[in-house]
């Protein structure tokens, strides 16, 4: 029986909570469960753990839970009213915008500040469909965590039809070099050798590795190199 009751007692939390938690994640807005910013990803973790509780616990009670969610809310909406009335204010609970890639260079010391590893930046270009740096115009790490590019006006897609070719097939870069070390199946695979590329690097008055942050070649040989220290500033980003 006290099995029985305390299923009874579990549904009827579920049943009651879930949709109070529905109504006040409406109530919040759309930036809630959209873009999650830092200070709405602390609000949903704050709610995920008092339904988690309420719902785990039999011993909290009920009506504690569904206090603490509205109050939640209120006070997320709260917020958001000054955030959107007070640019200073909103500008000290969330990151601002920064720029990693300018000119198809990173940015060392601002993936540095980040501390987003260049793996975490080759992974977000190829989700945005971009497969060599050397196409980036600019690339900006938003504030919620996701990456903006946009490409160099000659790289923008073109349909063969605009171009008046019959193949616009484009080259794909593959990373040759990450912090100073070379790939060298990379350079087999694309047909050439160490002598090549060290060569490659003296006519662009490159003479250590150590100063290569990263490079990628192409099918056709082309090579892009991104120094640890590039020549372009980044340009400064608020919200």
């Amino acid at each position: 029986m006290d099995l029985l009751k305390d299923s009874l007692i579990l549904l009827t939390r579920i049943v009651t909570i879930l949709p109070l938690l529905l109504i006040m994640t409406l109530f919040m807005g759309r930036r809630s469960i959209g873009e999650l910013p830092i200070f709405d990803f602390l609000i949903l973790m704050s709610l995920g753990a008092v339904v988690g509780a309420d719902i785990a616990d039999p011993k909290v009670e009920h009506i504690h839970t569904a206090v603490a969610i509205v109050m939640i809310a209120i006070f997320q909406k709260i917020i958001a009213y000054f955030k959107i009335h007070s640019r200073s204010f909103g500008k000290k609970i969330t990151f601002e915008p920064i720029v990693v890639i300018k000119d198809g260079a990173f940015l060392i010391e601002n993936l540095k500040r980040i501390r987003y590893s260049i793996d975490n930046i080759l992974y977000m270009l190829r989700q945005s469909n971009v497969f060599d740096i050397s196409v980036v115009k600019i690339a900006v790490i938003e504030s919620n965590g996701q990456l903006t590019v946009q490409k160099k006006a000659s790289k923008e897609f073109l349909t063969r039809d605009d171009l008046q070719i019959a193949n616009n097939q484009l080259d794909l870069a593959y990373p040759l070099i990450i912090e100073g070390k070379i790939y060298e199946e990379v350079l087999t695979y694309c047909n050439q050798t160490k002598e090549w590329l060290l060569s490659e690097l003296k006519t662009r008055d490159i003479e250590n590795l150590s100063d290569i942050f990263f490079a990628s070649l192409t099918d056709e040989g082309k090579l892009h190199v991104s120094l640890y220290s590039p020549i372009n500033p980044a340009p400064p980003l608020h919200h």
